[in-house]
This record gives structure tokens, sequence and C-alpha cells, in this order.
């Protein structure tokens, strides 16, 4: 009996976590691969997307994911962050800089809660950055919420492997704590927020509109639309939505077209 409750379990937990993509940006060692497969199998993840891996499929990265060989055969492979985040609806970003940038921030306990949550309204994504240099701040750009691994003082040094053991594990307990959670009822599950794809092509259509009206100058651009994104990211709206954003933009631009055409006819 108890093993019979232990395989409904496991099965439980490792369909209330399958909607995540666990991303390795750029790793540059196949045996860091082939350890954060083991950790992900080990804790009920299945679903692993590679960006730009320098050596995959490798020898050691077979060699260190030790019985997890069935998540590297599946491992989605990808040219660029695009393809790996299309059609999820919100991004993890891990890092253990200190940025003069803020970003919101959970630790890794608070993040797997929150990650659980979120998964019940459609794909999320967890990235890991590169062995020495960890994500971009235009990778970071693309996150919701960074998440920290605390450390103590004395040293701060996490490899990749380690990680993403960490987090899995996290998610693997916020799942387990979740289990006796009843069913929410279809009526009160709310709209899915937008999928990254969209939002990035709202930001782009938004961007472009506030250029060309003037309120956005080239010195402060970056900064500016880096703030509006931290704003619409705290609002995490639908397709439905940002398709109305994107409506209200597409008529200021005719608009402004309008005017365009009266200014010149008036000369």
């Amino acid at each position: 009996m108890a093993v019979a409750a232990r395989a409904r379990a496991a099965g439980m937990i490792g369909t209330s976590l399958q909607g995540l993509r666990i991303v390795l940006v750029e790793p540059s060692h196949p045996g860091n691969i082939g350890a954060a497969a083991r950790a992900m199998k080990v804790m009920g993840l299945r679903h692993l997307v590679l960006v730009n891996p320098r050596f995959f499929p490798d020898p050691e990265a077979t060699a260190l994911a030790s019985g997890a060989e069935d998540i590297l055969e599946s491992a989605q492979v990808c040219t660029n962050l695009d393809t790996a985040l299309q059609g999820c609806h919100k991004v993890y970003g891990t890092s253990a800089r200190d940025r003069r940038i803020q970003w919101p921030v959970s630790n890794a306990r608070e993040a797997a809660g929150e990650i659980l949550t979120d998964l019940d309204t459609g794909d999320c994504a967890l990235l890991f950055g590169r062995e020495r240099t960890g994500l971009t701040n235009a990778e970071m750009d693309r996150c919701q919420v960074l998440v920290h691994i605390p450390t103590a003082d004395a040293y701060h040094s996490l490899n990749l492997g380690q990680a993403v053991q960490v987090l899995a594990y996290e998610l693997h307990m916020a799942a387990l704590t979740a289990l006796p959670a009843q069913d929410v009822p279809a009526a009160d599950v709310p709209e899915q927020p937008a999928p990254v794809e969209d939002m990035e092509g709202f930001y782009g259509h938004l961007q472009h509109v506030l250029r060309r009206s003037g309120f956005l100058q080239e010195i402060r651009a970056t900064r500016m639309m880096r703030r509006l994104r931290r704003l619409f990211d705290r609002a995490r709206p639908s397709r439905n939505e940002v398709n109305i954003l994107r409506g209200i933009l597409t008529e200021i631009e005719r608009w402004a077209s309008k005017v365009d055409r009266k200014d010149q006819d008036s000369l």
C-alpha cells in the first residue's frame, strides 16, 4: 500500500510540474548538463531545454546523467532564447550576482511556491545562465522574477548542476505540500496570462509608438523600457488584454499618420 501511495504521489507531482521548462543558457561543460538532467529526474522534472550548448550530445553528459539519459534524449536544443521560451507565460531567472538594476527577487523556496501556482495557468520557464557569467541583463529583461539561492557569506559559489538540484528539490517539496489541495472549479480558473512571445511583440510595438511620439528619447530608452516591462510584468495581462493594448497602439499610429498628412497638406 505504501509503495502504491508513493507511486500515486510521484505521478501527481510529475503532473503538477510538467509545464515547467528548465532552460540552460549556453552551458559550456557537458558534465553540468548531465548533472542537471539527473537532478531533474530525481525530483520529478522532465522538460530540459538547452540554448546553444557548447558540447551536446556528449559522453560526459551521458555519464553524469547516471540513469537520467531519457531526460537528455528528449532535451530540446534551441539556437535562441525566443524559441526556448515560446508558449511560456512567466519566466524565472536565476542569478547570484548583485546588480544595479532592480528585478523582483524571490529566494529558492519562495520561488518554488510561486512557480507551482503559476503552472496552474500555463507553461513557465526557469532559466539558468552560463557557468562563468550567468545571465546577461538583456536575458534578465525576459524574466519576471529573479531567483536567488541564499548561501553562506564566506563562500557563494554553486556550480550549475548544484543550482539546478537546489531549485528542483524546492519545487518537489512545494509540489508535495500542495498534494492535498482540491482542484479549482473550472469557473474559478482565471484567464491565462499572455505567453512571452506575445509580450515581446507588444513591447516592440510600444517602443516603436513611444519613439514616434517623441516620448522615448534615445538617452533614456533602455531604462524607460525596462521600467515599462516591470510594470506590465506585474500586471500579467492575458493574451486578449495584450491584443487590446496593441489595438490601442495601432489606433494611435493611425491618428498620428492622419495628423502628419494634415500638417503636410497645410504647408
